[in-house]
């Protein structure tokens, strides 16, 4: 090798690493043969790299289909020998040689491009192909005379390669060598003396090949030479370089060229073969000529992408020994015969649905080793994806998203990756990567409809499961799970949580009490659907649940009032006529519906043939005439029955005397027995009671004597620190601030009147407790002066000290007649409190009034309908029934009580119908005075 040669090779070594260093690469230079395990470099440190991003990278070579020399040390961040490099065989006659690879680092993937140069050294020694030569020179060959030898051949490159020949012994022939196109050298055996084969027919050389290398190397060869005789011309080739081409893949017997010469001897000694000599590409297994011929064919196959051109020896030689060589260059054409290779360096299977556009799925390498247009690479992807793939010059390839990715939408994507060359005609190749969309919380629990309704019956036991709600999240596995939660609220002050509870995993809401139709006939609530995302997402629903009354209540007698300490009876003249109204039995039922509805019935009587009772109404009427046979007392049973299945019912007992005269009723009524126990339990609550009132009278003594020296203190201190001080508004006990600050804009007076037991109670009259008579600016405030405030005190304790009014008589207008006779403008009720003492007739009186008023609004309803209610039947209206709270009628009598406040009063007469069956009944409890008559009873007073 010259050195011209050797300078070039160092300036394209020097240049190689400096285009190395532009692009940004990392190069390294290493010695062949290295022994496994030696140090490369310290990548890490050469690219400025952590060796934590080594290990959290998962940093790896990449060398694509060429064996891997080289691992990397991620504990250590150094590159070293995986493999023995031999460099001839890695890289032939090629200079220089260098591995090169790649480093791939993922999350986020980075790729670094490393070149490792392999040197080379002196590891191979000069050999020839052969042991030995032999040749036959005729004697008559003239000085000169050239014959060529075969070529030591060298694995080694440059210095250390083939680098001189020596020939021993020298007598006749000396070496002389020759300068090949492709930068070798010919070695020719020169004859310098004649030949006589008299003297000497048999010669033996030594060829011995020498390298540069440290130690030299070398290899020999052994020259037999055979002195001919008489043959003086040698063959001669008609062209010394023939050159040709042929297509890669051509099939075997294809013809490169014919090799010709001439010899201008005749005969035996013109006749000139071929033969082609070894080389160091082996092109003697891919060609052959023909001996005779010289023709060139193909024996074997060729690949453009393995060798581009081949060149070899042809030598042609006469049968006098006399020879001539020439050459043949063959260039391979390359054809469309590779498609492109895909490989997938790294890729992910998995991605967020929510990534963003641009987030890297996978890196590609794709190679065509086709030259020129066959090796340039279109790659596409399949329809109606949202990725592309990007390309970058040195053949990576990037595949991205481009678009929003929707899970619940499309879960996965088999996504076809195509790659075709531009070569005729166009070779391809394509892989498919499965890419799964992971799912994210972005879609919140729907419920299957907007609200939801059910009923379920009243007195249902507990934990009685009622319907269920269902919500669906489009979510996946954990983000789709729903649980269900009952909302805060409160259903008439009541937590809804105490009435009704929500499965968290299934829906279904249940009953946590039974329920009644009484107190609460629907109501409604909001149950919440909420995912186990995170952030978790939710959404809620309206629930109204119905409840369905049954008939769980019997009817309940209002009137006549049954009691076991007194006997009550209603008196007939003997007089009565047919149809007369002796009394009407009232009673309710607090179902709804036909639950509800009513019928009376006669179960058991003194005289059946005297009385019968109203199916729909309850009323007692006579059947026929009274007469003087018969009984003084008449007991009768009624039946009150609902119309629910199973039906329900009470009985009532109703007294009844037929006579005309009140001694003659006493008479007969006189012998019923009063009820020790009763007496026995009235006594020991007449001592209770007056234990309690005598403490309550001691607490508000003390209570009323502190209230008292506090305001006297307070009234001190206001006198005594001046007028500066802010005037703070007072407001007295049992009155209430109402101007402007509550919910009401005016102030509202409720008169209550009330019955219980007529043999334990007094009809009582309660007066309204928070009655204000504060005048109250637009502010709401007001203040008192305290001259006022021991006024308004005492007015209230004089409303409570003073005695009812006596000013209650009954006219003669307004004895005994038919229920709901109009009274004469004098009467005015409700202005004034009860006599004093209401009797028990006066009770009862009263009592019979309103269920007089009862029968006479039921008798306007057709038969299944019932007296009391609206609800009970959506076809009954208010003006069917009169207000109870202005009129009370009493049977027997042509009183009317109303609640005209424009009328003055009246007085009423004495009871006349009641029968009192103790005589020594104990004075009941005076009633207290409304507010209404305060005045006009204090005027009489004074009179």
């Amino acid at each position: 090798m010259s050195d011209r040669t050797m300078a070039r090779q160092v300036l394209l070594f020097i240049w190689f690493l400096s285009l190395s260093s532009a692009l940004g690469q990392v190069s390294y230079s290493i010695p062949e043969e290295m022994a496994k395990g030696s140090l490369v470099g310290n990548i890490a440190q050469d690219l400025g790299l952590d060796l934590k991003r080594l290990k959290s990278g998962k940093a790896r070579i990449y060398t694509g289909d060429s064996a891997e020399y080289i691992e990397l040390n991620k504990e250590r961040g150094v590159l070293l020998i995986k493999e023995r490099i031999d460099r001839e065989a890695l890289c032939g006659q090629t200079t220089p040689c260098a591995l090169h690879f790649q480093i791939i680092l993922e999350n986020p993937m980075q790729l670094y491009r490393v070149t490792v140069e392999v040197t080379d050294i002196n590891d191979n020694a000069p050999m020839f192909s052969k042991a030995e030569m032999r040749f036959e020179i005729n004697e008559l060959s003239s000085s000169g005379a050239r014959f060529p030898l075969e070529r030591a051949i060298d694995h080694d490159v440059g210095r250390n390669g083939l680098q001189s020949y020596s020939l021993e012994p020298t007598d006749n022939f000396v070496l002389k060598f020759q300068n090949l196109p492709d930068g070798n050298k010919a070695v020719e055996m020169v004859l310098q003396t004649p030949l006589d084969r008299e003297r000497k027919d048999h010669i033996s050389l030594l060829l011995t090949a020498f390298d540069g290398g440290e130690p030299q190397m070398s290899g020999t060869m052994k020259i037999h030479i055979t002195v001919l005789d008489a043959n003086d011309n040698a063959p001669v080739c008609s062209q010394s370089v023939y050159k040709t081409s042929i297509a890669e893949n051509s099939p075997k017997g294809t013809v490169l060229t014919t090799v010709s010469a001439s010899d201008a001897d005749q005969g035996s000694n013109g006749r000139i073969s071929f033969s082609m000599s070894s080389t160091a590409d082996k092109a003697a297994d891919i060609f052959e000529i023909d001996p005779e011929s010289g023709v060139v064919k193909l024996i074997g196959g060729i690949d453009y992408e393995i060798r581009k051109y081949y060149q070899t020896d042809v030598q042609a030689r006469d049968e006098g020994g006399h020879t001539d060589s020439c050459k043949i260059i063959v260039d391979v054409i390359d054809t469309n015969d590779n498609s492109p290779t895909i490989n997938i360096i790294s890729k992910s299977s998995q991605i967020s649905e929510d990534s963003k556009t641009g987030t890297v799925l996978a890196i590609l390498n794709i190679q065509d080793v086709d030259s020129n247009e066959s090796g340039k690479v279109n790659c596409h992807l399949n329809e109606n994806v949202p990725f592309v793939i990007q390309s970058s010059p040195d053949g990576f390839y990037s595949l991205v998203t481009d678009g929003d990715l929707d899970r619940e939408h499309e879960s996965e994507y088999n996504i076809s990756v195509t790659c075709a060359d531009e070569g005729v005609p166009s070779l391809s190749s394509s892989v498919i990567l499965s890419l799964q969309i992971s799912d994210v919380n972005d879609n919140a629990p729907v419920f299957d409809k907007s609200s939801y309704e059910a009923s379920v019956q009243e007195n249902n036991t507990p934990g009685l499961s009622i319907f269920t709600v269902r919500a669906r999240d489009a979510d996946f596995n954990q983000n789709a799970r729903v649980s269900y939660i009952l909302e805060d609220s409160s259903v008439n002050g009541v937590p809804v949580s105490s009435l009704v509870s929500v499965s968290a995993n299934s829906g279904v809401i249940h009953a946590v009490r039974s329920f009644d139709y009484e107190q609460i006939k629907d109501f409604q609530f909001r149950v919440k659907a909420q995912d186990g995302g995170s952030p978790p997402l939710s959404s809620n629903v309206s629930v109204k649940i119905m409840i369905q009354d049954q008939n769980d209540n019997a009817p309940q007698v209002l009137y006549p009032v049954q009691s076991g300490a007194s006997v009550v009876a209603e008196i007939v003249p003997r007089s009565a006529d047919v149809g007369y109204l002796v009394t009407k039995v009232v009673a309710v039922d607090v179902d709804s519906g036909q639950n509800a509805w009513l019928s009376y019935k006669l179960q058991k009587a003194t005289d059946r043939a005297l009385f019968e009772v109203g199916l729909q109404n309850g009323e007692i009427r006579t059947v026929r005439q009274v007469t003087d046979k018969d009984a003084v007392k008449q007991r009768l049973t009624v039946v009150v029955e609902d119309n629910g299945q199973p039906s329900r019912s009470a009985t009532v007992n109703v007294n009844v005397a037929v006579a005309d005269s009140f001694p003659e009723v006493l008479t007969e009524f006189t012998d019923f027995p009063h009820d020790k126990e009763y007496n026995d339990n009235l006594t020991f609550y007449l001592v209770l009671a007056l234990a309690v009132v005598s403490f309550l009278f001691i607490v508000s003594i003390i209570a009323i004597l502190s209230v008292k020296c506090y305001r006297w203190r307070r009234e001190r201190m206001f006198y005594k620190s001046g007028a500066n001080l802010p005037v703070i508004p007072y407001y007295p006990p049992l009155y209430a601030d109402v101007g402007g600050t509550g919910t009401l804009q005016q102030v509202y007076n409720y008169e209550v009147c009330r019955t219980t037991d007529s043999r334990k109670t007094d009809l009582k009259y309660d007066r309204p407790c928070s009655e204000s008579i504060i005048s109250l600016d637009s502010s709401g405030t007001h203040t008192l002066t305290h001259a006022q405030r021991g006024k308004l005190t005492n007015e209230q304790f004089d409303d409570q000290q003073k005695p009812p009014s006596a000013d209650w008589r009954f006219t003669q207008n307004q004895r005994p007649g038919p229920s709901g006779a109009a009274g004469t403008p004098e009467v005015a009720v409700g202005t004034g409190p009860w006599p004093n003492p209401p009797t028990e007739a006066e009770q009862l009186q009263a009592l019979m009034a309103a269920a007089n008023e009862v029968s006479e609004a039921t008798n306007t309803l057709g038969p299944g309908t019932m007296g009391l209610s609206t609800r009970y039947n959506p076809q009954f209206t208010l003006q069917h029934v009169p207000d109870y709270r202005q009129n009370v009628y009493i049977p027997g009598s042509t009183a009317t009580l109303t609640s005209n406040q424009q009328q003055p009063q009246q007085a009423l007469p004495p009871p006349q119908a009641a029968i009192v069956a103790a005589a020594a009944q104990p004075e009941p409890p005076k009633a207290v005075q409304t507010p209404a008559n305060k005045k006009k009873s204090t005027k009489k007073e004074k009179k």
